[in-house]
């Protein structure tokens, strides 16, 4: 398993100063994804090895407060509970970005303490998952992270990304039925970053839009925000 590092984040751990370490590969095909490079990559593609990575984390711990761990989709790894134990060595907090199709190996990172934050994507209503994330047969593993983290034995967040042509106001209603006392729920509008997984498959939408994907959801999770309006 090899890794990708950005130095120093102030956005990608709330409140925290952090660095982000970057996996490859991801086992679902979500069209608008825009990390499409890290998707599609070999895991050799990427430069820095795990001894690498610890190495840095140790020169830097007094300086950064944690550890943002993203992808791709880090859990499909079978060699990342060991990861996150020798990040958790270095005496950093640690922040998972998950899709929720691990739920296995999530409740086995957070049993053992292996992370302090996770951050799962809710990716559309049961009922369009799999068009909208690029693969059948996952909501009942979606649905099981969910449930886990709605149990409340770690800090988590939910958040979605609002695309155009694959959500409408209406899929939030059952969103915010699912996902119904969650503590942190953030939408953040579809942002075209040249490196979208398929190209013309995602579209912004308008302020407008967004406001009413906001305001259906927050019948069910009073707490929900879109993200930078915080």
């Amino acid at each position: 398993m090899r890794f990708g590092l950005q130095k120093l984040t102030l956005l990608d751990y709330p409140g925290k100063v952090a660095c982000t370490v970057f996996t490859s590969q991801c086992n679902l095909r979500c069209p608008f994804c825009h990390n499409a490079d890290l998707v599609l990559a070999a895991d050799g593609d990427l430069p820095m090895d795990k001894e690498e990575i610890i190495d840095y984390l140790r020169s830097r711990a007094k300086v950064l407060d944690g550890v943002c761990v993203t992808g791709g989709e880090p859990l499909m790894h079978t060699e990342m509970l060991d990861f996150l134990a020798d990040i958790k060595s270095t005496g950093l907090a640690v922040k998972l970005d998950t899709n929720g199709t691990y739920p296995g190996r999530l409740k086995t990172a957070v049993g053992e303490g292996l992370v302090d934050m996770v951050a799962m994507d809710v990716k559309n209503s049961k009922a369009k998952y799999g068009i909208t994330c690029g693969a059948n047969n996952v909501i009942d593993k979606v649905s099981e992270s969910v449930d886990f983290l709605l149990s409340g034995k770690v800090c988590y967040e939910f958040r979605t990304t609002v695309v155009g042509t694959c959500h409408t106001p209406e899929d939030f209603l059952d969103i915010g039925t699912w996902i119904s006392g969650a503590e942190r729920y953030y939408l953040q509008k579809f942002s075209d970053s040249g490196k979208v997984l398929a190209p013309d498959a995602g579209m912004a939408v308008s302020d407008e839009i967004m406001d009413k994907c906001l305001e259906n959801v927050r019948l069910f999770v009073p707490c929900a925000k879109i993200r930078g309006q915080e």
